[in-house]
């Protein structure tokens, strides 16, 4: 039987122990916008049971007595052993039918193994640096004065967390062109991010891509932030409507829980693949 995940994180801090089991939990029931590499849609259900064993190069994932593969064929081996439970539990929750747009971990890994686009660490680093330029938190309007004063209130302290914790510069506008980033601070940003494997930087740019903001997405990797509250700050426009003009449950909702998913998916991607590669199991005594 799989290792529960709230119990593999139980020792954690709060942001993983809730947000990022939460957020995984919601992963069977919606859809995944933006997939990094996935082979289809869906396929019909062909195993029974699935188990963990580890291999040479890593964690496989068994399908009855079936090695998974990746699109390419690879067999698909992961660097961690919470990593190969995460996945494992997709592939368990999945009913009658394999709904492949739902197992975030499972095509973030396979992007990993197969690198389809053949990206190189540089370009993975230079992919979510850009989004700095551009960072949602950055952007601000002049007008009207309540949301003005929402951005203020609850994208300033996250802009200070970041230009502190980083020592760098980073700054606000209200101009169409938005902040000019100092070279500096991107230096500092591309150093850190360098600081990660490769695994770690393809979780991380799919963070960002979602999020559409490079601080909200370290502000994650860093427990700053809880994934609801990173994805609340990336839709404060949004959120701000809704609160004048009234909820849409079929619409809002629907984009609400599928962004929570796919940030928690990529967040808990991220931790698992810069945690340890072994989960000590404690020995059952009659």
């Amino acid at each position: 039987m799989l290792p529960s995940l709230h119990r593999m994180f139980s020792a954690r801090p709060a942001v993983l122990n809730g947000s990022l089991c939460r957020g995984l939990c919601t992963l069977e029931s919606v859809f995944m916008q933006k997939r990094p590499y996935s082979p289809s849609t869906e396929r019909k259900k062909f195993y029974e049971s699935v188990s963990i064993s580890q291999g040479e190069g890593g964690f496989e994932i068994n399908l009855d007595r079936r090695k998974l593969k990746t699109p390419q064929g690879k067999i698909f081996t992961v660097p961690s052993e919470p990593l190969a439970i995460a996945v494992a539990t997709e592939w368990d929750s999945q009913c009658d039918t394999i709904k492949f747009f739902t197992m975030h971990l499972t095509t973030l890994c396979n992007t990993a193994l197969d690198n389809p686009t053949h990206r190189k660490k540089e370009h993975l680093i230079s992919a979510s640096l850009k989004f700095l330029d551009t960072d949602t938190v950055c952007y601000r309007v002049e007008e009207p004065p309540r949301l003005v004063e929402f951005q203020t209130n609850e994208w300033d302290p996250v802009l200070q967390w970041a230009e502190n914790r980083y020592d760098v510069a980073i700054g606000s506008s209200t101009s169409i062109m938005g902040p000019v980033i100092p070279d500096q601070t991107k230096e500092v940003f591309h150093r850190h991010l360098a600081s990660y494997n490769s695994w770690s930087l393809i979780g991380i740019e799919f963070m960002v891509t979602q999020l559409k903001s490079l601080i909200l997405a370290m502000g994650l990797v860093d427990r700053f932030l809880t994934v609801q509250k990173a994805v609340l700050l990336s839709r404060l426009e949004e959120e701000f409507q809704i609160q004048h003009w009234g909820n849409v449950e079929w619409a809002h909702d629907y984009d609400l829980q599928e962004l929570q998913s796919r940030t928690a998916a990529g967040t808990l991607f991220v931790h698992l693949c810069s945690s340890s590669s072994i989960i000590k199991h404690k020995l059952l005594q009659d």
